[in-house]
């Protein structure tokens, strides 16, 4: 009971009251107008990464049984990671947390968002800049341990459209990507903070020309989650949301398609 009570603290939906009183009536009361839906639906349009396996679905069964019951059921297929998805730190560090072990404790916390739609409209290149956190927090304060970082960059406004979101649309071909990212400089300033995890609305936390993948790299050493290719980040404020990002639980793996919401103060 304690636990959820805590979870719901974090949340900012449970009044300042004892404990074991508001737990029973008020611990996941949220109106729909206050929670926002931060990920893209799986299809046949999703997008993945040129070189990895698309999301299929297969329909097994739809339709009324000789039973007289309807019954509908599907199988799906794809790689862990496109669409909206996590990263877990094993996809880029050896000793990192896989998929099933990242702590919730991680993927739930306040949102701050930083956003560089503006330079990115302009430059497809562009990356996440520690220039830009310090304009943050010179504006909104310093970033706080625990946060969960989400970086706007306006691409979901992209989405599906496989070649403006990713620059290029050539089956089986990375190397013509263009989009933004995060800097390595930043990714570092943001291990530094002590970020629970890092999101942005692209399909990569590195920009699309990266051959070294270094935000990447510093993120997963310092065990720092990442969430790509979120949506909706135009609708959260730079600070006061919370986030709720709850990945598929696949042991063993370096990520898998996720479910992440925000809770709007």
């Amino acid at each position: 009971m304690a636990r959820i009570a805590r979870l719901a603290v974090r949340l900012a939906i449970l009044p300042a009251v004892p404990l074991v009183a508001a737990v029973p009536t008020a611990a996941f009361e949220m109106n729909e107008d206050r929670l926002v839906d931060l990920s893209h639906p799986f299809d046949d349009r999703t997008i993945y990464w040129p070189t990895a396996r698309a999301f299929t679905l297969e329909r097994v069964a739809h339709g009324e049984t000789p039973g007289g019951w309807w019954y509908a059921a599907n199988e799906f297929c794809a790689a862990e990671h496109g669409g909206t998805h996590l990263d877990a730190p094993i996809h880029f560090s050896a000793t990192g947390e896989g998929a099933a072990e990242v702590p919730l404790r991680r993927l739930i916390g306040p949102a701050v968002v930083v956003d560089i739609a503006e330079r990115a409209a302009g430059d497809a290149d562009t990356a996440l800049t520690v220039a830009d956190l310090d304009a943050f927090e010179a504006r909104h304060g310093r970033i706080p341990a625990g946060a969960v970082v989400l970086v706007r960059t306006g691409w979901a406004a992209r989405w599906p459209d496989r070649r403006r979101y990713l620059g290029d649309d050539t089956p089986g071909d990375a190397s013509r990507l263009h989009f933004p990212g995060v800097g390595r400089d930043a990714a570092v300033r943001l291990v530094e903070r002590g970020v629970d995890a890092v999101g942005i609305d692209t399909a990569s936390i590195d920009p699309g020309q990266s051959r070294t993948f270094e935000a990447h790299r510093v993120l997963a050493a310092g065990n720092v989650p990442v969430l790509e290719n979120l949506a909706s980040l135009d609708a959260l404020p730079p600070s006061g949301a919370h986030v709720v990002a709850l990945p598929m639980k696949i042991a063993r793996g370096s990520g898998g398609p996720l479910r992440a919401i925000a809770v709007l103060p």
